[in-house]
Formats: C-alpha cells, structure tokens, sequence
C-alpha cells in the first residue's frame, strides 16, 4: 500500500508538470525579416547600399588612375633616367598605399555603421518583444532561424514589424 501512495503522488505531479508544459505558449519569430523589412531597417540598408555604391563608384576611378600612371610610367622608363623612374616609381607606390588606407577606412567605417545600425535596431526590438509577450501570454519567443518546424499561426513576425513600425521609422543613420 505505500508503494502505491508514492506511485500515485509521483504520477499525480509528473501529469502536473507535463500539462503545466503543455500550455506554454511559444511563438517565433524571422529576426532577418524583421531587420530588413521594418521601415528603419529598410532604410538604413539602403542608406548602407548607396553609400557602398558610391566608395565603390570613387574606389574604381582611383584604382584607373593609378593604372594609367602605372602604364605610363613603364612607357616612360626608357626615356627617364634612373633616378627620376625610382622617384616617380615610389611617389606612385604611396598613391597606391594612401588608396589602400582609405579604401579599408570607408569599408571599416561602413561595416561599423551597418553593426551600430543592427545593434540599435535589436535595442529597440527587445522591449517590443518584451511587451508583447507578456500582453498576449507568451512563454518563449524563438529565432525562425532556429526551429526546425512550427506552424505559421505561431509566426509573429508580420505583427512585430507593424508594432516597430509605429514606433521608429528611422534610425538616423549619416
């Protein structure tokens, strides 16, 4: 009879245990979706976009410069005396590093604005998740990108970016 009573107890609380698991409620979320959909994630890409476009656009007019310089140069090296070749051999040499400093500088600068943009953009989903989920009842929110199946009436995506919407359109990116 005590055998029976502690089964009884531990299967009593082992249904407890599971059916208080069973009524959580999960949702998920497409955080790529939401970071390139929302109105300032939208415009901070393409603010990004044009201004990689633009150092590429200036990079490729440098880069033909130094080319014409260089093939004008080796033109030239039968009719220039040494000295003068290595002279103008090395001011081309700096030309080609400088281009290489601020080639790395832009990129360096546009990858540092593109993070600062992601960081600021989750700063200001979190607290929107946050609200959420205690609003509607919702346990755990996960990553799409991490689940392996769900079904789309447990995809909250749509209903976050009108919420980011309404609360930021832009991120001041400049």
């Amino acid at each position: 009879m005590k055998y029976f009573v502690k089964f009884f107890v531990i299967t009593f609380f082992l249904i407890i245990a599971n059916f208080s698991h069973a009524t959580q409620s999960v949702k998920f979320i497409d955080m790529n979706m939401l970071m390139n959909k929302s109105k300032a994630g939208a415009e901070a890409q393409k603010i990004l976009l044009n201004m990689q476009k633009k150092d590429i656009e200036s990079f490729k007019k440098i880069e033909n410069e130094l080319k014409e310089e260089e093939s004008k140069l080796v033109s030239q090296k039968k009719v220039l005396s040494k000295e003068e070749y290595e002279k103008l051999s090395k001011k081309l040499r700096k030309k080609a590093i400088n281009y290489q400093k601020n080639r790395r500088e832009k990129l360096e600068k546009i990858q540092k604005l593109r993070s600062d943009a992601r960081i600021k953009l989750l700063k200001n989903i979190q607290p929107l998740l946050e609200n959420y989920a205690s609003e509607n009842g919702v346990n755990i929110i996960l990553d799409k990108k991490d689940l392996v199946l769900g079904k789309n009436q447990h995809d909250i995506t749509k209903e976050i970016i009108k919420l980011l919407n309404e609360k930021l359109t832009t991120l001041n990116l400049q």
